[in-house]
């Protein structure tokens, strides 16, 4: 009766995602309450079988001594079955253990995994709508009023930095879908990566305009061989990344320099940090600290995703420390 009412109570969007693992449980303790009263009685009834028969052979016996060797004969038999009893009782649980670990561990991943996409869902709708949102009153500001010239072109540099923003967001899910296909090669070419970052460091501070601070250090001459198309989205979602999670008036620092055999790039902020524990995470798909509902920094959790994963591909590494006295490090290393 109680499993009927709980069954059919109306709940809330949390609990009936829990429902299937309440009802795991309560299978479970089910089975081993009916595991526990299964070896009850087999041993109970056992112990009855033996005592029936030793009242048996104490009835037909001859001779004391006979009836010694029976009671004896029968106690060793009791025994071999209690062990085969035990022995498979003690298989059968620790099947049952392990069955209901990797099933709850399923359950935790697949909640997991569901509230990842609910904030990178909710992310994303925010993320989409806010540009199209702007550049839309923009435009329609300059369709509507006659302004001068000055105020148009703000307006029309505005609206296109709102379609670069959403350009930029596309990509980033497109490259993440293309990044999880493991047919996905790299066009590699020999160039001067120094050149390349400050081109592309330049482009990025007229399209962002950041408040902070943006300290930079490229090593000239560093020549190293990267995909054109793909290397600049590592630099690119460092910066975005420091720039949501930096005050105003902070300080951004990025370098590019070599080192012996290794190429590094580092980005450096003075923003909230990252707790220790949370460092290895943050490079997971759709993976964001807190949840997207009370969250205010913006982003889809895919940047850190996406860096990792081309990291790699350019047989690189990455790592995270903490700044000092506070912010972020992230580094990474390349062989030359």
């Amino acid at each position: 009766m109680l499993f009927i009412v709980y069954i059919c109570w109306p709940m809330n969007d949390t609990k009936k995602k829990s429902r299937p693992l309440l009802f795991f449980y309560i299978l479970v303790v089910y089975v081993l309450l009916q595991f526990a009263w299964w070896s009850y009685m087999m041993i109970g009834l056992s112990n009855e079988v033996y005592h029936l028969k030793s009242e048996l052979n104490l009835l037909k016996a001859a001779s004391p001594e006979e009836v010694m060797a029976k009671g004896n004969e029968l106690e060793a038999v009791l025994h071999k079955k209690w062990v085969m009893i035990v022995s498979e009782a003690v298989v059968f649980l620790i099947l049952l253990l392990l069955g209901f670990l990797r099933v709850r561990g399923t359950f935790k991943k697949e909640r997991e995994l569901a509230l990842q996409q609910k904030n990178f869902l909710l992310s994303v709708s925010h993320e989409l709508k806010s540009p199209i949102a702007s550049a839309r009153l923009q435009l329609e500001t300059l369709l509507k009023r006659k302004l001068d010239e000055p105020k148009q072109q703000e307006l029309l540099t505005n609206a296109l930095g709102d379609t670069k923003r959403l350009n930029n967001l596309v990509e980033n899910i497109l490259l993440a879908a293309t990044i999880d296909n493991p047919s996905m090669g790299l066009h590699r070419e020999n160039i001067n990566v120094s050149d390349f970052m400050k081109e592309g460091m330049s482009q990025t501070l007229q399209a962002f305009q950041p408040k902070q601070k943006v300290e930079m250090d490229i090593q000239p001459g560093i020549f190293f061989a990267v995909d054109k198309n793909t290397f600049p989205s590592i630099p690119l979602n460092l910066f975005e990344n420091a720039l949501k999670y930096s005050p105003a008036e902070s300080t951004i620092t990025v370098k590019f320099y070599k080192k012996d055999n290794s190429i590094f790039l580092t980005m450096a902020d003075e923003g909230q940090g990252i707790e220790e524990n949370e460092r290895e995470n943050i490079f997971e798909k759709f993976y964001r600290v807190g949840n997207e509902e009370t969250r205010r920094a913006k982003g889809t959790g895919l940047g850190l995703y996406i860096v990792r994963n081309l990291v790699e591909k350019h047989d690189g590494t990455i790592s995270v420390k903490s700044n000092s006295p506070q912010g972020t490090v992230f580094i990474i290393q390349f062989n030359a």
